[in-house]
């Protein structure tokens, strides 16, 4: 993980988005404060598998129940 300044990301920014872009981690900071992350756009989006939470999650049936009234109040607002 790469950390530099606003000022010299500045400067740099061509060689900082070339290294980003190869898999290296740029934080630019403010000071010694991080502030943000350099990353490509293109990154690899995680992809969703259909049924991961299976047996992981489940609703009883008390989820099925009418909502008090007071609740069905808060949503009419």
């Amino acid at each position: 993980m790469t950390q530099t300044t606003i000022h010299a990301a500045k400067t740099h920014l061509s060689k900082l988005i070339k290294r980003a872009c190869a898999g290296e981690d740029i934080i630019i900071a403010r000071g010694k404060e991080p502030m943000v992350r350099l990353v490509p756009v293109d990154a690899p989006k995680p992809k969703r598998e259909f049924g991961a939470m299976r047996g992981k999650v489940w609703v009883d049936d008390s989820f099925f129940d009418p909502l008090p009234q007071d609740e069905l109040d808060a949503w009419e607002r």
